[in-house]
């Protein structure tokens, strides 16, 4: 054979090769593109471990870089990345002068989107202290427990929020807690004004020194989970989670020019983590908003040219449910992060507004695993990468929904648990040992093994990609909340007439997620009281965890182990045709009244919005 015949058969086959390995596995170059990210991120992590370096050392680098370059833009206002820096700085002397704070001290920021939340934070990271970021929604004792589980010395609130402060600002006050709120001036006594001292304060950098000893390993931030449904637990996310979760943007293709939409709340750990944080790793720009918006959301997007969004699943669906204009495709959005978007949404979505490019995400704010779906296969949270796995040892392993406990490893829909090590921490929550260790798995495969139990049930399909299945346990979603049921059984548990209870989610046509149903038996020769028990849940528990509707029952199933038995009464759902016990439903504002079949009916065909 001559020489030439070879170069021809070998090129041939050099050329037919790719399209060999891509009918075998189309998804080749997107695995390989992963590949390299995944290199580059590993690469990333290494040098900061080596030689700690925190996002707040990102920021200043990138304000070195290009000052004046927008970073935040609110309302009519902007802010560059310059304008930030020396705000924040301001702000931390005001607190360095007036709060005494120290490096390591903590720090409960009690307030909502808006600059303030970020100038704060990044004075708190300057000056070495651990930012506590509390929920706006919670009231009373979930505000108070707060402090108990982060230990913070200093609140700082919004002034729109001095209302709820009042409420329990004996209690601080006898705690010793320092309260400093957004006003120039305030008289009410025990809260002092902030505001007027940070406009006294020079906007001079701030020594290196005040945050000498932070490391890799400190508390970043305590972020909130599990629902704050009265006793709220404070992740604690230390300097290199705070890392793990800003990469994200970079693995989902975002860019320095990229202009990102943060509406969800600063406080959660989507918008944070992945929204502000990964907007700093990158260099871009922030249009913040104080909340969502379904009418408001394009032209949003068309005013500030928004070419990022980040979403929960209810929010493509309500932007799904708005009336269509004949501009829906008018806009630069290319890309769209988050979860929780169902398949029928996601088709619709795009369908509707155009050639966006969905990157739908797994992860816990506390959790030690998380995937991302670079596939872009509808339905998926996510795709296995071989690098991944070496990485972080995760598995599927079966889950007894009797009696709610794991077993051996699956390939079908199973339990998700990912082993805790050096490179995959689970710190936990702060004071909170009894539900740290509840979400460790000790010895699943072999002895002295520890892993981090997800409470979510996942699947994998033949070509790698991974579904989210459901919630199992203690928790929950709803209205983008975790809702932990056991919390708000203990809640329920304090109403005089009730004798137990057994909370659980039940599934809603055309919601994601579960809404809150509890199941209750009544203290002997007493009456359920349906404005009292509204009264209740109500003073305790934000919206989105009171049980909507109510089943009275005569004895509460329980498991052979004496566990109650949620995922029967969840498949039974609230329907009165069905169900013979007494059911109640919340009525908006107003109490619990009798659950009628017009009730149900204007549910099931979305007449009637929850």
């Amino acid at each position: 054979m001559s020489t030439k015949m070879l170069a021809y058969i070998l090129c041939t086959a050099l050329a037919v090769l790719p399209l060999l390995i891509y009918f075998r596995n189309p998804y080749f170059l997107k695995d390989l593109h992963c590949t390299f990210l995944s290199i580059y991120v590993g690469i990333r992590l290494s040098r900061i471990e080596k030689k700690f370096y925190s996002i707040l050392d990102r920021f200043l680098d990138k304000v070195a870089e290009h000052p004046h370059k927008k970073f935040i833009v609110y309302e009519e206002s902007s802010y560059t990345y310059s304008q930030a820096d020396r705000e924040s700085n301001k702000v931390a002397r005001a607190l360095l002068t007036h709060a005494h704070l120290k490096e390591g001290d903590t720090v409960a920021l009690f307030l909502g989107n808006e600059p303030w939340f970020v100038w704060i934070w990044l004075a708190l990271s300057k000056l070495g202290c651990t930012a506590s970021f509390l929920n706006v929604n919670i009231r009373s004792k979930s505000l108070l427990h707060c402090f108990s589980c982060c230990e913070a010395k200093v609140l700082i609130t919004g002034a729109d929020l001095q209302g709820a402060i009042e409420e329990v600002l004996p209690t601080l006050k006898q705690q010793g807690i320092r309260v400093f709120i957004l006003r120039e001036h305030c008289h009410v006594d025990g809260i002092e004004s902030l505001s007027d001292k940070i406009q006294m304060e020079s906007d001079e950098p701030l020594s290196r020194q005040l945050r000498a000893s932070i490391n890799i390993k400190s508390p970043a931030v305590y972020i909130y989970t599990s629902g704050t449904t009265g006793l709220p637990k404070a992740a604690v996310l230390k300097h290199e989670r705070v890392w793990m979760g800003s990469f994200l943007l970079t693995f989902v293709g975002v860019r320095s020019d990229d202009v990102i939409y943060i509406y969800l709340p600063l406080y959660h750990s989507a918008a944070f983590l992945m929204g502000l944080c990964g907007a700093i790793e990158r260099g871009s720009t922030v249009v913040l908003r104080s909340k969502f918006s379904a009418s408001n959301f394009w032209n949003d997007c068309r005013k500030y040219n928004v070419t990022v969004i980040q979403y929960i699943g209810e929010v493509m669906r309500y932007l799904c449910n708005t009336p269509k204009r004949d501009n829906d495709k008018d806009h630069k959005v290319r890309l769209a992060v988050g979860n929780g978007i169902r398949e029928d949404t996601w088709v619709e979505f795009l369908e509707r507004f155009g050639n966006i490019c969905i990157r739908e995400c797994y992860g816990a704010t506390e959790g030690n695993v998380g995937f991302f779906n670079y596939g872009g296969k509808v339905g998926a949270v996510g795709r296995e990468h071989f690098l991944y796995k070496m990485a972080c040892k995760y598995a599927l392993i079966r889950f007894d929904t009797e009696k709610e406990e794991p077993s051996q490893e699956v390939r079908e829909t199973g339990l998700l648990v990912a082993k805790i090590g050096k490179r995959t921490p689970f710190s936990g929550y702060a004071k909170h040992k009894q539900q740290t260790d509840k979400k460790k798995l000790r010895d699943v495969f072999k002895k002295g093994d520890v892993y981090f139990n997800s409470g979510d049930l996942l699947k994998i399909d033949d070509e790698g990609f991974i579904f989210f299945q459901d919630r199992i346990g203690d928790t929950f979603r709803w209205k983008g909340e975790n809702v932990a049921t056991t919390e708000v059984a203990d809640h329920l548990l304090a109403v005089d007439f009730v004798e137990e209870a057994n909370v659980y989610g039940v599934k809603v046509p055309g919601h994601e997620g579960r809404i809150g149903m509890a199941a209750l038996k009544l203290k002997e020769n007493m009456d359920f009281d349906g404005k009292a028990f509204y009264q209740h849940v109500k003073n305790y528990l934000p919206s989105y965890a009171r049980p909507r509707f109510v089943r009275i029952q005569d004895a509460l199933v329980v498991t052979s182990t004496f566990k109650q038995m949620k995922v029967k009464l969840a498949e039974e759902g609230f329907n009165p045709a069905l169900i013979k016990d007494p059911l109640f439903y919340l009525e908006d504002n107003k109490g619990y009244i009798p659950m009628t079949q017009e009730i149900f009916n204007c549910i099931a065909e979305g007449r009637l919005r929850l």
